[in-house]
């Protein structure tokens, strides 16, 4: 049983025996796909399992004859609800070949019990815990502290953009009432995708699993068998005995246990249909991070280097179709920009598709709005259409705290723009002018792409953010599914058959990127 990623780069050869078992531990991070960056700050290698490969590694072991069932084994998750889900979708679809699932771990998270009850049987520790609470979120406010470091953040957002409220912190010591009322909205949007999912697959009404959270029913790992969200306790090797009589594992022999990681991994590496053809005809481009200026770093995506790659996709002559594949918070309207019209000019020329990962807001949504079709996830945070601008002012806090002065020379008026002199009114109208014509440049992109007046999108804009399953009623998304759902109806679109797609990944990988 591998932890994290800590034997993936070894050159091991991937064994699959007959009635082998696939081990799936998701305890490491996982993105959008796979990759592996070398940090010299810490010396060492940040890795990511990706959803892409995830997906693709439960297709192909859902065909594998050898493959007779896998033992979903993970406590806890680190992804996103989206991600979440999509794993969780793809078990389902993985089960529908009659294999079986079996899930089991010493404790449970919220997120991993939601993937765990796609199982045939879910199993528990006997003293381990199973968190089915609800979901909550909390924001640390940091106005109070920066007053008493006598900092000032002047701050310029939309002069309508009540929604937008990251960046309330700054300005305020709890929720106003828009962003109180935009959080609580998505947070019962994503329960109740989690909800309807557990309901279906354990059969429990979604009225009594909130009454198990409410009243803090599960309490041990007995309480879920009690409450039937478990159907039994056991220790590891009881669960093992019960996979080899699952896999038909000759008395006498061992467990055949595949490491799923490695097996996605070394299968979809060899995978002829999706990215080892030379005749390459689809391209999916990952954009995973916040937007920045320039090429960025790693976990970031570059305006300039984003913006590339769709010109590349776009003036190669073999690639019918194009996916886009967004998982960004936001950042720079004008990175935003650059990838918008890259966007725009691809897809007068073939089918542009996004999908959207655990979050497309902002920048985010910009680079997504001008899209042919648009998919997401019901519990897809999306929207936040709206902006806003920070600049600190400091000369108090060197001033009083250390004795610093400063003192200027100019030709100009606003020669100086310093974050140790105070904006003045005249200033700060000139931004809030900026701001304010950024926004509305926004608002006129959307509604371009999504054929809605100005008016329409400034309705459902104003910085709110939305659950996927509310985007789509509202006309910021197009439909529900998931990547490999994006997938196949670009490829529909461009004419290519389904049996036929072969797919160049963005940005390209380096063999020791995933070895």
């Amino acid at each position: 049983m591998l932890s994290g990623f800590d034997d993936l780069f070894a050159p091991k050869k991937l064994v699959v025996e007959e009635n082998s078992v696939l081990e799936m531990n998701l305890s490491g991070e996982i993105g959008d796909y796979t990759y592996a960056d070398f940090n010299p700050a810490s010396f060492s290698l940040n890795k990511k399992f990706g959803v892409y490969e995830i997906l693709q590694g439960l297709q192909l072991a859902k065909e594998d004859e050898k493959i007779k069932g896998i033992f979903l084994h993970c406590g806890d998750i680190n992804a996103g609800m989206a991600t979440v889900k999509e794993i969780r979708d793809g078990i389902l679809d993985f089960k529908s070949s009659g294999k079986f699932v079996l899930a089991y771990s010493e404790n449970y998270s919220k997120k991993a019990y939601y993937v765990a009850s796609a199982a045939d049987s879910l199993f528990v520790f006997p003293t381990g815990m199973v968190d089915f609470l609800g979901l909550g979120a909390e924001i640390m406010f940091v106005k109070g502290a920066l007053e008493k470091l006598d900092v000032q953040m002047q701050i310029i957002r939309g002069s309508n953009n009540r929604f937008k409220s990251a960046v309330e912190p700054l300005m305020y010591e709890q929720m106003s009432p828009e962003s109180k009322l935009q959080t609580q909205t998505y947070i019962n949007a994503l329960w109740d995708i989690m909800l309807d999912g557990i309901s279906a697959s354990r059969g429990i009404s979604k009225e009594k699993l909130n009454e198990i959270a409410d009243s803090v029913y599960v309490r041990k790992s007995g309480d879920a068998v009690d409450h039937g969200m478990a159907d039994g306790i056991m220790y590891y090797d009881q669960v093992l005995d019960l996979l080899k009589t699952l896999a038909g594992t000759e008395e006498g022999e061992e467990l055949a246990l595949v490491d799923f990681q490695k097996y996605a991994l070394k299968k979809t590496k060899h995978n002829k249909t999706l990215e080892k053809l030379e005749k390459k005809n689809l391209a999916i481009i990952f954009a995973e991070g916040d937007i920045v200026d320039g090429n960025g770093g790693p976990g970031e995506i570059g305006g300039n280097s984003l913006a590339e790659q769709i010109r590349e996709v776009r003036e190669d002559t073999l690639i019918k179709a194009v996916v886009l594949r967004i998982n960004s918070p936001g950042g720079s309207a004008m990175a935003s920009d650059i990838i918008w019209r890259e966007v725009v000019l691809t897809k007068e020329k073939k089918p542009f598709i996004v999908s959207m990962g655990d979050v497309a807001a902002s920048g985010g949504y910009y680079i997504a709005c001008a899209a042919d079709k648009i998919f997401a996830q019901p519990n897809t945070i999306t929207g936040s259409i709206g902006v806003f601008g920070v600049i600190p002012y400091t000369g108090d806090m060197f001033k009083n705290k250390l004795g610093i002065t400063f003192d200027h020379v100019t030709t100009n008026e606003h020669a100086i723009l310093s974050t140790n002199r105070k904006l003045t009114d005249a200033e700060l109208l000139i931004f809030q002018e900026g701001v304010d014509d950024i926004y509305l440049d926004f608002i006129s992109k959307v509604g371009q792409g999504r054929g809605l007046t100005n008016a329409e999108v400034d309705s459902i804009g104003q910085g709110r953010v939305w659950a996927g399953s509310d985007a789509k009623r509202i006309g910021l998304v197009d439909d529900f599914g998931g990547l490999f759902d994006a997938i196949y109806y670009a490829a529909g679109e461009a004419g290519i058959d389904s049996t036929d797609i072969q797919i160049k990944v963005y940005p390209e990988r380096e063999e020791n990127d995933l070895f």
